[in-house]
């Protein structure tokens, strides 16, 4: 894995290096057209000559127009000698990008800088990940649930939009995509969904209770169909506890079983944990869960208060306590042998300042100390609604994050390319200028930027100080007193 690292960081290096040049800028703009191309698979790939350029130096494209071929030729030059200069791994590179999931992150990179120059953090012109909440069906009733999921609603897309929906998003270039919900795994079409996002090489990811997974041949299934990533979410390190909180008896069981079929198939995995006062105390108990699993990453999700999370308001930590969090599992991650991050956008600040400046955490799925980390950080930039990321609900409109459920359009409407580029939204929270009070001038704010859904679902304001951050203390208690004048907590 640190080998892949390395060259990533080497591969997003060379697009600094190369398309900071406004001259080679101006050049690779050329490479934004898309075409078709015949892959060594024998697939007929529609994507942008910047994507199959990125092919071409992995030795994945067979059959291309002519001036595709002489461009291929131009871009693997531009490369071979950009990454000598780097001191890059020609040859770990080029593994790297026959994986046509990353090839299309990296060619959403290169248009991005290509467009809008080097930009901190980075604008893209389509978003790496979406998180589409596939269905508001659910087998569960949890209490932070953002979506009150239960059951279907009346204007869910059908399977035929579903498929239509995936061809707008290869279109438009995305590079994964995580099905979520309600319960993605118990809808019919939550197979068919995953192999049409596989055929068409976008990762294919799902966020789970891991009911459906503790069957053995249904993940066995879902693997063969073209499913990468699997989140299991769990709670509590103790089964009454999580099944309390999850609303059914036996969901704990059910989501244990899950993550220890997915370790034993080896399948690229995660134990999903919302950080709560309910299970602050247990941090050591559900890592020591985790670790007797064999699980290889822990992600603590921020709570945010929407949904069915409003009715449970008071289970948020105070910053005060997701400060010490943070700090804990930093100091957790180097005594253990796996992944510990939170999706708390302060925690890259918080590596940061614990590691004196030597490692941080650009996103929630790792944490280091060398080139990549440092890399990949200038292009994510903490919160990534609207920027590096968006959610689609069950119906299909589009929101910036599956916790800011605030809808910028629907696809049944507009293609997503197009909500994408003219959202007044997106454009808000794609401009760190914006951000007021101590976010707007905190010397981390390229890094962090805050929770923007917990700005919004605090303050009702897109660019709002983020009241969790330590450094907002007197949001928070301003927060509080109001709560207090009102009578919704006693002191």
């Amino acid at each position: 894995m640190s080998g892949k690292r390395e060259s990533t960081g080497a591969l997003l290096t060379v697009l600094r290096y190369v398309l900071g040049n406004p001259v080679i800028r101006a050049y690779m703009k050329t490479y934004l057209k898309r075409i078709s191309c015949r892959y060594s698979d024998n697939k007929i790939v529609e994507q942008s000559m910047l994507y199959h350029a990125l092919a071409f130096f992995a030795r994945e494209v067979v059959s291309c127009p002519l001036m595709m071929r002489f461009l291929g030729e131009s871009f693997e030059i531009l490369m071979r000698f950009s990454l000598r200069i780097i001191g890059g791994d020609e040859e770990s590179v080029r593994i790297l990008l026959k994986d046509p999931a990353l090839r299309r992150g990296v060619a959403l990179v290169f248009e991005g800088i290509a467009r809008y120059g080097v930009t901190v953090p980075q604008k893209l012109p389509s978003p790496f990940l979406i998180v589409w909440n596939f269905t508001n069906m659910c087998n569960l009733r949890c209490k932070h649930c953002y979506q009150r999921a239960d059951k279907p609603l009346p204007d869910e897309l059908t399977l035929e939009e579903k498929l239509k929906l995936v061809d707008q998003l290869d279109k438009a270039g995305v590079a994964s995509v995580a099905l979520s919900g309600g319960e993605p795994t118990i809808h019919p079409h939550f197979l068919q969904i995953v192999k049409a996002l596989s055929d068409r090489g976008i990762h294919a990811a799902v966020a789970t209770n891991g009911w459906m997974f503790a069957d053995r041949d249904f993940l066995m299934r879902s693997i063969k169909a073209g499913l990468r990533y699997i989140e299991v979410s769990v709670d509590s390190a103790y089964p009454h506890k999580h099944d309390e909180f999850r609303g059914v008896r036996g969901s704990w069981e059910k989501a244990v079983k899950a993550l220890e079929n997915i370790v034993k198939l080896g399948v690229d995995h995660a134990m999903a944990v919302t950080i709560t006062k309910y299970n602050l105390s247990e941090v050591d108990d559900i890592l020591d869960l985790a670790e007797s699993i064999g699980v290889k990453r822990v992600v603590f999700f921020n709570f945010v208060p929407v949904g069915r999370g409003v009715d449970i308001i008071d289970a948020d930590l105070d910053p005060a306590q997701r400060e010490f969090f943070m700090r804990k599992i930093y100091d957790e991650m180097k005594k253990r042998k796996m992944l510990i991050v939170s999706t708390a956008p302060q925690f890259g600040r918080v590596t940061l300042q614990m590691s004196s400046g030597r490692s941080i955490a650009p996103t929630h799925f790792y944490v280091g100390e060398d080139l990549v980390t440092r890399a990949v950080a200038e292009f994510v930039g903490g919160c990534g609604a609207g920027r590096i990321y968006a959610g689609i609900q069950p119906n299909g409109d589009v929101i910036p994050c599956v916790f800011l459920p605030l809808p910028v359009g629907n696809i049944r409407e507009r293609s997503f390319r197009e909500i994408w580029d003219t959202s007044p939204v997106f454009k808000i929270l794609r401009d760190r200028s914006l951000l007021k009070d101590f976010c707007g001038k905190c010397p981390f704010k390229n890094v962090c930027g805050g929770c923007r859904a917990r700005a919004y679902a605090y303050f009702k304001d897109l660019t709002a100080p983020d009241p969790g951050c330590i450094y907002n203390l007197r949001y928070w208690n301003m927060l509080r007193e109001k709560r207090l004048e009102r009578g919704i907590i006693k002191k």
